[in-house]
């Protein structure tokens, strides 16, 4: 039980999730308000504006910033993760879902020709990684939520 109490105290974990689900809401507003559709998996996905990925770390990065300042070491591994996650959310996972992407309009156009050995039985995903908009944007909600939490909790 105790655990739990200090999990539950921790501003640093607190305002991370803070920043993840404030991005995954505003992600499922914005595809609703562009595509006209809710999407309960937009909620807790991957991929789109803004990136929680992004958000989440950035958050974090400056709540230790804030808790600790930038001469430590938690703010020197929470800002090499934060670089690291978000390179890899613009780079290799959005590389990854543009691959998806054609390989599903791939399937569908040998599946349309009749080819039934090339049949879709579960598309893949597209929405895994982030444009550079997508990544500053996210960056930018962590660091803004953090600046406003972090006096609160």
């Amino acid at each position: 039980m105790n655990v739990f109490i200090e999990l539950i105290n921790n501003k640093i974990l607190i305002i991370a999730v803070i920043g993840w689900f404030v991005a995954q809401v505003l992600k499922t507003i914005i595809h609703l308000i562009f595509t006209k559709q809710f999407v309960p998996e937009r909620l807790v996905g991957s991929g789109g504006m803004p990136s929680s990925h992004s958000a989440t770390v950035c958050a974090m990065t400056t709540a230790v910033a804030m808790e600790y300042g930038v001469g430590g070491f938690e703010f020197a591994i929470t800002i090499i993760l934060a670089i690291i996650v978000m390179h890899d959310a613009r780079g290799v996972r959005r590389e990854t879902g543009i691959q998806a992407e054609i390989i599903n309009d791939i399937v569908e156009i040998f599946t349309k020709m009749g080819h039934k050995e090339m049949s879709a039985h579960e598309k893949l995903k597209e929405f895994v990684g982030h444009t550079p908009l997508q990544v500053l944007v996210g960056g930018i909600l962590g660091v803004i939520i953090a600046l406003i939490t972090y006096n609160f909790l």
